[in-house]
């Protein structure tokens, strides 16, 4: 479409015009390849007072940076894919963000171009639900990029304490997330006409923070979360309140977990969300992320029939139903814009 734009461009403004359709760079995919892409975020502007504040604290200056291809651990993917991060906290292995790649591959096992999604992880160290969802996407015919959010496998450093690997390290994240978009598009085997974001549980509060910066990303799915993070933190149950404990034992208090979890909170972006374009999977019966919240954020960003989809399972049985949601998430971002989709861009 863009190319098809270009000519009819050049058609009406005659020889003195001349079209440019920016290619990517044609580097093969071996450990070592470099990218060099840049940020396209575009917040626009805001008219909500709150939402501009927070905004103003999320956003960053767009500029040019580097995608890299490592050799992924076993089990990890077929490559692991790194870029500085947009949000760097001083800490040289945390701020070089890695992505593992699960290659979308034909029949006969080669690399093939196809659409991606970009997977954001649970809290679980090790990361198993994100990995299992990437592969799953993978199996299905599409590109999957599992995001380690800062703190969390080839970014862990141990010398960070926990309150830089928390609540304070969301901003980054968000950060991450957004560039991860531009990053994935510069691979040359990606067809960048649809990037899909899935986020679960702590990764899917992430993800809708991330929907409410721009649409960067042309789907978006979230799982296992919502939004009033506040009311997680404080009256969520197993993984909430061992996040609420750590905090505490860190020296955090109340006020300050209340403070930590506003410049990062969901709802203040939710009205920015494009609703058509945002699917929303919680449990009924969930007691880590309450169902109340959930329903915050389908409400706030207005998503129409269809697009929150209440699962009979709580924060851990839904696990039995990620076949179904993979599924869906492939279907969703295989298929052609559905109209009100707004596309890469401001809102």
């Amino acid at each position: 479409m863009v190319a098809l734009r270009c000519l009819v461009a050049c058609c009406l403004l005659g020889a003195t015009a001349s079209c440019h359709v920016e290619a990517k760079e044609q580097v093969p995919l071996a450990k070592g390849a470099k990218f060099t892409t840049h940020d396209t975020l575009d917040c626009g502007e805001e008219a909500n007072a709150d939402a501009r504040e927070c905004l103003e604290a999320l956003r960053w200056a767009p500029g040019e940076f580097s995608v890299e291809l490592q050799t992924a651990e076993p089990g990890c993917g077929d490559w692991l894919v790194r870029f500085p991060s947009a949000r760097p906290i001083g800490n040289a292995i945390n701020d070089r963000v890695a992505m593992e790649w699960f290659a979308a591959r034909d029949e006969q096992g080669a690399v093939r171009k196809a659409r991606a999604v970009v997977v954001v992880h649970e809290s679980g160290k090790r990361m198993t639900v994100g990995r299992l969802i990437a592969r799953g996407i993978s199996g299905h015919g599409l590109h999957a990029f599992l995001l380690q959010l800062p703190g969390y496998g080839a970014r862990r450093d141990e010398k960070l304490t926990d309150i830089e690997r928390g609540l304070n390290s969301m901003q980054q994240a968000i950060s991450d997330v957004r560039r991860a978009r531009d990053a994935v598009a510069a691979l040359p085997v990606v067809d960048d006409s649809t990037v899909a974001v899935q986020g679960t549980s702590l990764g899917g509060f992430v993800v809708s923070t991330v929907a409410g910066l721009d649409h960067g990303y042309e789907r978006v799915f979230i799982l296992l979360a919502g939004g009033d993070l506040q009311e997680v933190i404080f009256n969520g149950a197993k993984d909430a309140a061992k996040t609420r404990r750590k905090l505490a034992e860190a020296g955090v208090t109340d006020e300050q977990i209340r403070e930590l979890a506003r410049q990062v909170e969901p709802l203040r972006l939710a009205h920015r969300i494009d609703p058509a374009a945002t699917w929303l999977y919680s449990g009924k019966y969930d007691d880590v992320v309450p169902p109340q919240c959930s329903a915050a954020l389908a409400k706030a960003a207005k998503l129409p029939l269809g697009h929150h989809i209440e699962m009979d399972a709580d924060h851990y049985s839904g696990f039995i139903q990620l076949p179904k949601v993979v599924r869906a998430i492939c279907e969703e971002t295989a298929a052609p814009a559905a109209a009100g989709v707004q596309q890469s861009g401001s809102p």
